[in-house]
C-alpha cells in the first residue's frame, strides 16, 4: 500500500534499479511495468500524485477519432487497443460511454464522412457499435439541444475515468509487486559519474533530504520535463479547462460532441461523478508550472457560450457552477507554430547525461509509454518489450483486503464510511486537499465544497493519521484558500474592466 510513508533514510539505505521522477499517469505506469518486470524501482513526486495532469483531464479513455483525421492511424489503433483492456481490467473505474454527435445540416462532417470515420475506428478496436440516430430519437435522448438545422447524431462508443483514481490504481499495483512511491519528494540536482545517477531529494513532510542513486533515472515530469532534461525546449504546455454544473440544470445522459460557434472546436459535454463536465479549452499556458494551474475567466466565458449556443433553453450561468478545473499537457511541440488543437499527441522519448526523459502522449496509452521508456532506459530488450506490449494479462489484481469501491468511480465515498477510512489509511494522503481534490472528488463536486462533511474528516484525519485539532484548522483553511483560488469560479474580464 501507499499509506506508511517511508523516510529518506531508508530509502537511501536501499539499492535502486530506476529512479523515476514524476506521479502522474506516466510516472505510475513506468513504476508499475518496472515492478511487473522485477526491477527494484522507487518513483518520486515533488507534489501529491496526480497532481497536475493526471488529476485534470478530460476523464477519457478513448482513441481520438480526430487522430484518424490527421491520418494518425496507428496512434489511434494502440488507443483503442488499450481503450478495450482496461475496460476488461478495470470495469468500474472505466467504463464505457455512448457519445454522441449531432450533426446539421450544411455543417462538415456530415453522415456519410463520420459513417466512413467510425467504421474504420470500430474496425481499429475490434468491435462494432456506431450507428445513425435520427433527429427524433436524438431530441428524446437530449431534449434541450438546439433544433436548428439538425438532422441527426451519428453514435458510437468511448470510455471515461476517474484520471485520479486511475493513477493512485497503478500506484498501488506497481507497491503490490515491490515498487516504492513517495509524494512531496521534490528532486534537485542531477550528477552522472562512473554509470551512477545521484539523485537530489528534499522531503517537504519531513523536511529532511538525501542523495538517492541508481543507474537509471526515467524524467516522467510531464510539461516539466524540460526543466530536469537539462534545457531541451521539447514541451509546449497546452491549458485545458472545465466547468462543473449540476446535473438539474444541465442533465445529460450521454457524452456529446458539439461544436463551438466561435472557431468550430469539439467540446465535450458529459456526465461524470455524479455532475455535468463541460470542456475543454486548449490554449498555451504562460504561467509559471509550479503555481496552481486555474480556469481564467475568459474561458469560462468561452465554455458558457457554447452551453447557451448549444442548449439555447438553459441559459447557463456562472452561478450555476459548482466548480472549475484547470490541467496543463505536456505536448510535444511541432515547432511550427501551430494552433494548439492542431498538435499532434504522440509521445516523445530523450535521453540526455543518463536520463531517459519520456512526456507527451495520452492517458489511455499509459502502459505502452512507460514500456517505450523502459527500452530506451535499457531495463527491457526488444524481445521482452515486444512480448510486453503484445501481452493479454491483466494490467491489474483485485485487491481482496480493500473495499471493492475503491476500483469504482468515488462520487457516492461520503456515504461509505469503510471506503473512506480505507482510502485516507492507505492512500498516501498528506494533505487535505490530496483527499478532498483528488482521491476523492467530493471537493470538486459539491457546492458546499465538502463543508458538510467536515465533522466526518475530522473524525477520519485524527483516527488514521494522528491530526490533533490546531492541524485540522490549518488544513481546511489551507484547502479552503485552494479551492477557491484554482477551482473557483473567475470574474468575466468584461466584469473586472466594468469595475
Amino acid at each position: 500500500m501507499l499509506g506508511e510513508r517511508p523516510r529518506l533514510a531508508q530509502l537511501a539505505e536501499q539499492e535502486w534499479d530506476l529512479i523515476v521522477v514524476g506521479g502522474g499517469i506516466t510516472g505510475a505506469g513506468v513504476m508499475l511495468e518496472a515492478a511487473r518486470q522485477g526491477h527494484r524501482v522507487l518513483l518520486l513526486e515533488q507534489r501529491d500524485f496526480a497532481w497536475g495532469t493526471s488529476s485534470r483531464s478530460s476523464k477519457m479513455v478513448h482513441g481520438g477519432l480526430r487522430y484518424i483525421a490527421q491520418g494518425d492511424v496507428r496512434l489511434t489503433r494502440d488507443s483503442l487497443r488499450e481503450r478495450e483492456r482496461l475496460l476488461r481490467d478495470v470495469p468500474g473505474l472505466v467504463e464505457r460511454t455512448t457519445y454522441l454527435f449531432p450533426l446539421r445540416k450544411g455543417v462538415f462532417p456530415g453522415r456519410w464522412p463520420m459513417t466512413l470515420v467510425l467504421g474504420v475506428y470500430d474496425f481499429l478496436a475490434g468491435i462494432r457499435d456506431h450507428r445513425f440516430v435520427g433527429r427524433a430519437e436524438l431530441l428524446r435522448r437530449v431534449p434541450a439541444l438546439n433544433d436548428q438545422g439538425l438532422t441527426g447524431a451519428m453514435s458510437y462508443t468511448d470510455a471515461l475515468t476517474d484520471d485520479c483514481r486511475l493513477v493512485i490504481r497503478a500506484l498501488l499495483e506497481g507497491s503490490r509487486l515491490g515498487g516504492q512511491a513517495l509524494n512531496y519528494a521534490k528532486v534537485g540536482q542531477l550528477h552522472r559519474e562512473g554509470g551512477i545517477t545521484q539523485v537530489q531529494v528534499a522531503d517537504e513532510v519531513a523536511g529532511d533530504s538525501v542523495t538517492l542513486s541508481a543507474p537509471v533515472v526515467i524524467n516522467a515530469t510531464g510539461a516539466w520535463a524540460d526543466v530536469l532534461a537539462g534545457g531541451d525546449k521539447r514541451v509546449r504546455p497546452l491549458r485545458g479547462s472545465h466547468l462543473f454544473v449540476d446535473p438539474e440544470r444541465l442533465p445529460v445522459s450521454d457524452c456529446l460532441t458539439v461544436m463551438h460557434p466561435r472557431d468550430d472546436r469539439p467540446v465535450f459535454v458529459f456526465p461524470w461523478e455524479g455532475v455535468t463536465c463541460i470542456g475543454t479549452t486548449d490554449l498555451d499556458h504562460g504561467d509559471h508550472l509550479d503555481s496552481e494551474a486555474r480556469a481564467s475567466g475568459a474561458e469560462v466565458d468561452y465554455l458558457l457560450e457554447l452551453i447557451n449556443s448549444q442548449f439555447p433553453s438553459v441559459s447557463l450561468s456562472r452561478a450555476d457552477v459548482l466548480s472549475t478545473m484547470a490541467g496543463v499537457r505536456p505536448v510535444i511541440a511541432s515547432g511550427h507554430g501551430k494552433d494548439p488543437s492542431k498538435e499532434r499527441r504522440d509521445h516523445a522519448v530523450w535521453s540526455r547525461d543518463g536520463v531517459v526523459t519520456v512526456s507527451g502522449g495520452k492517458l489511455t496509452t499509459f502502459r505502452l509509454i512507460a514500456l517505450h521508456a523502459l527500452a530506451a532506459a535499457g531495463l527491457l530488450d526488444a524481445r521482452d518489450a515486444r512480448r510486453a506490449r503484445r501481452s493479454n494479462a491483466p494490467l491489474f489484481q483485485p485487491f481482496s483486503e480493500a473495499p471493492e469501491a475503491v476500483d469504482h468511480f468515488l462520487h457516492a465515498a461520503q456515504d461509505d464510511e469503510a471506503l473512506l477510512s480505507w482510502i485516507v489509511r492507505n492512500e498516501a494522503v498528506v494533505h487535505l486537499d490530496d483527499l478532498l481534490l483528488r482521491r476523492t472528488r467530493l471537493g470538486l463536486l459539491r457546492r458546499d465544497g465538502g463543508a458538510s462533511l467536515v465533522p466526518r474528516l475530522r473524525e477520519l484525519t485524527a483516527a488514521h493519521l494522528g491530526w490533533p485539532s490546531a492541524l485540522w484548522e490549518q488544513e481546511w483553511q489551507r484547502y479552503l484558500a485552494l479551492r477557491e483560488h484554482a477551482y473557483g469560479v473567475p470574474p468575466s474580464p468584461s466584469d473586472v474592466a466594468a469595475a
